[in-house]
């Protein structure tokens, strides 16, 4: 009989620990300037030991990127049938996670070249934004349809937004958002 390694518990310690520090960086993010967070507020709010994130994540940039992670996965893309409506979807999603409170605080953590060992920051973040859109795209392929490629959305649709929202360019908005889609697609 060969001893078995110890299942882990989905749920245990560990998920709480990250629920709970996530969830502080995301109140902190909210009543603060993102550039100001520090590790041990975040600990502090999280009513764990700094040492606790220093361990499990070893730099804030690490930590953000860790949360817009788990985000993105807390928010699966769908199809509504309608190519136009899921890519207006996604576009006002996008912007969404980018405007709200610490989200581009987040982005920039994301692709930050200092996350430790997740030095493929840009890459992760472009599987994230492709994995959304490839949901759109397989599902409108299903349907007989023959999309955009995904480089046009991305250069059409995705930069854009994360060049406005990075940049504060006023006006970048749900209109503004939907009016990139239909310079895509056509009018309605």
């Amino acid at each position: 009989m060969s001893p078995e390694a110890p299942a882990r518990r989905p749920g245990g310690r560990s998920a709480r620990v990250r629920a709970a520090v996530h969830l502080a960086v995301t109140e902190l993010a909210a009543q603060t300037d993102p550039a100001q967070l520090t590790i041990p507020a975040v600990a502090e709010r999280a009513g764990v030991n700094p040492t606790t994130v220093y361990r499990r994540w070893g730099t804030l940039q690490a930590l953000l990127a860790d949360l817009a992670t788990q985000q993105e996965a807390d928010a699966p893309a769908t199809s509504s049938g309608d190519l136009r409506i899921d890519l207006e979807d996604y576009a006002i999603r996008t912007l969404a996670d980018l405007t709200r409170p610490g989200g581009i605080a987040f982005f920039r953590a994301e692709v930050s070249p200092d996350v430790g060992e997740r030095r493929d920051g840009l890459r992760e973040c472009l599987r994230r934004c492709t994995a959304g859109l490839d949901v759109v795209l397989e599902a409108s392929r299903a349907r007989g349809e023959a999309p955009p490629p995904l480089e046009c959305l991305l250069d059409r649709i995705v930069a854009p937004l994360y060049f406005r929202v990075v940049f504060s360019v006023p006006g970048t908005d749900g209109t503004y958002a939907r009016a990139l889609v239909t310079d895509l697609c056509g009018a309605p």
